[in-house]
């Protein structure tokens, strides 16, 4: 692929003598549409890494979680996922408005396997896709640049123990965010929070969230 390399990449090819092997991988791996067995590895999983870049080139890496297949490949060149409520800084979605440039990194801990896919992303009002995510905010649409299977002999093999309550499903009340009970952030809190707070049991401390995070309740 022509344009996975720039020469910042082939100054340490060449240092470390790997270029003959990093053109040739990339010829045997790198592929610029979706095919079946990414289809199904990409759909089954329930999380991914989002990493993202803002318009002063700073990255940033976020986790995403959902159920199962909350990531929909909509064709061989298009995966669209959903934004669902978060700490309001919007930094993944605020970058893509500011590059679009993303990269997903799609893991399976107990196998272990994982796929990279690179594309250029959006989002707009309404998306015809809200009405499959209950409790998504936004739909994030992502054309494939492109995507392969990575190495995975680094990953560490982990066992799932549970899904998050949190994931909002269909006819279901989302649990509140415990950290929006945070004192400080009261006067802050968007209109739809704010009538909430008392109903999840009230105002706590900075001191009492991080206690509950600490012991797996955040």
């Amino acid at each position: 692929m022509a344009d996975l390399f720039d020469d910042h990449h082939r100054a340490l090819q060449e240092r470390f003598e790997t270029r003959p092997l990093a053109e040739r991988t990339a010829r045997l791996i790198v592929h610029g549409e979706i095919e079946e067995q990414d289809k199904r590895f990409i759909e089954s999983r329930d999380m991914f890494f989002l990493a993202s870049v803002d318009a002063k080139g700073q990255p940033t890496c976020s986790y995403k979680g959902g159920e199962p297949g909350f990531v929909k490949v909509v064709n061989a060149k298009h995966v669209a996922f959903p934004s669902y409520d978060g700490n309001g800084m919007f930094l993944s979605l605020g970058n893509i408005s500011a590059t679009a440039k993303i990269g997903l990194l799609f893991l399976d801990f107990e196998t272990p396997h994982r796929l990279r896919l690179h594309g250029t992303a959006s989002f707009v009002e309404n998306d015809p896709l809200m009405a499959e995510y209950p409790g998504a905010d936004l739909i994030v649409r992502v054309a494939v640049t492109n995507l392969f299977v990575n190495c995975p002999r680094y990953v560490h093999r982990y066992r799932k123990l549970a899904s998050s309550h949190y994931v909002p499903k269909a006819n279901c009340e989302t649990p509140f965010a415990q950290w929006k009970r945070i004192d400080e952030l009261q006067d802050a809190l968007p209109a739809r929070d704010r009538g909430r707070v008392a109903e999840a049991g009230g105002v706590i401390t900075s001191e009492d969230y991080l206690a509950k995070v600490m012991a797996g309740e955040g």
